[in-house]
């Protein structure tokens, strides 16, 4: 706060000083300026005009058409005050992202669209954007990511029973069959808002609706009118379960084409439009499962990394020789967890092992012996007892309902909290 009151208070400083100088001769123009206060931080003429810079890159990127600079702008600058609330909460509640998490955050963007870092660079280079900026907005969507799990997830929680009711339910049933890439419009109507406010905002889904009917472009209308806070993506809330969107929305998108809308919808908050983008089917979860057990001993001060591969190598021989691995695993393995029961894991998905264990259980032909190798955890003697492929659906969808479940109550809580923490706010827009 001190550094941007600084930049906003040293043109005007600088203002007084020439006007008392004799070698003043032009008004002084200031660099920056204040556009919002908000409690007690300020929004910068700069951040703004940067912001907008780079939606206006974004919307140009997606081939839409972007709506009157007024309305964009005043999207923007509502977007950068909720922001700087939720960056204010970060602060007093201490998070910090460190440079290795933005580092590593930001390779992954760079990976997801293809490129390397320094192709990433040099691609925000042609765009006109600054990476040194675009680095710093990662950090600060990492930071608010943080808040809001923080605040908002914790208020989530989603009982075994829930999981089992939901599964029941016709939805539930429903839920692996479809998936939507959904946007939507919100219209906002205020938790105060009396029958007129009312009137006035169902007017405007109504108008707003009937202009997508007639072939407007829905990205360019989400940006403009929607009080989502997606809504400077055009309205783009990606991919959804039927049974994860609120009612009634859960049951009329099944009668949804591609391309369609729905009418507008009251909901907590206001009026909401959605628009299918894309569908794609759910499938049955079969994975494949290796039957193994294995012995693990470990170097320590009194047994060198050499003398444990020896002592491997020698249990190896004794149970090719006819002595029991079962017998063996429990007088040597040092792996708490399967040594009681003879060094047996049990069936066991490979994605669930170190990558030195998968490779050489992979390679291993069923009921024989590998030579003794090395992990991250010490020296292995492992045999692979059977291999099988399981219809793993049912513990599929069981995850799959708890994860739906939580993010319908998250997005519904987050929405309420965003709501609440900006009502809480101060906030002066000095434009």
């Amino acid at each position: 706060m001190k550094t941007k009151l600084c930049n906003a208070l040293r043109p005007l400083a600088l203002g007084a000083a020439l006007a008392l100088s004799p070698l003043a001769q032009a008004a002084v123009v200031p660099l920056d300026k204040v556009v919002a206060i908000v409690d007690n931080d300020v929004v910068m003429q700069s951040q703004l005009d940067q912001r907008l810079n780079e939606v206006k890159q974004n919307i140009t990127r997606r081939g839409a058409s972007a709506p009157p600079e007024s309305e964009l702008r005043q999207q923007v600058l509502e977007r950068l005050i909720l922001e700087d609330i939720q960056m204010q909460l970060a602060g007093r509640m201490g998070v910090k992202i460190s440079d290795e998490e933005l580092n590593q955050a930001v390779a992954t963007i760079a990976q997801r669209n293809g490129l390397s870092v320094a192709e990433f660079r040099q691609a925000l280079a042609r765009d006109g954007l600054s990476y040194d900026a675009a680095r710093e907005q990662v950090r600060r969507e990492m930071m608010i990511s943080r808040v809001r799990q923080r605040q908002v997830g914790q208020r989530v929680q989603v009982t075994q029973q829930e999981v089992q009711n939901f599964l029941a339910s016709d939805l539930g049933k429903l839920q692996l069959s479809e998936e939507y890439r959904l946007a939507n419009i919100l219209i906002p109507v205020a938790d105060n808002a009396g029958t007129a406010g009312l009137d006035a905002a169902a007017r405007q889904a109504q108008d707003t609706y009937n202009q997508l009917r007639q072939g407007a472009d829905f990205n360019q209308l989400a940006i403009a009118r929607s009080a989502g806070d997606n809504a400077l993506d055009g309205g783009e809330i990606g991919w959804r379960k039927a049974a994860q969107l609120p009612p009634p929305f859960d049951r009329l998108i099944g009668s949804v084409g591609v391309g369609g809308i729905t009418q507008p919808v009251r909901v907590p908050g206001g009026f909401v439009i959605l628009k299918v983008e894309e569908k794609r089917g759910g499938e049955a979860s079969i994975v494949d499962e290796v039957h193994v057990r294995h012995i693990l001993l470990k170097p320590n001060a009194v047994r060198s990394d050499a003398e444990t591969q020896r002592l491997a190598a020698r249990l190896r021989e004794r149970i090719q020789n006819g002595e029991s691995f079962a017998t063996l695993a429990k007088s040597f393995s040092e792996d708490p967890g399967s040594a009681l029961n003879g060094g047996d894991l049990g069936w066991i998905n490979p994605e669930s092992l170190v990558p030195e264990f998968r490779e050489v259980m992979n390679s291993s032909p069923v009921n024989q012996l590998p030579q003794p190798f090395h992990t991250p955890f010490g020296w292995h003697i492992l045999e692979v007892l059977g291999r099988r492929a399981t219809d793993n659906t049912q513990q599929a969808r069981e995850q799959q309902a708890l994860n739906l479940l939580r993010n319908r109550k998250y997005d519904q809580e987050l929405q309420t909290w965003l709501r609440q923490i900006r009502d809480e706010a101060y906030v002066e827009i000095k434009q």
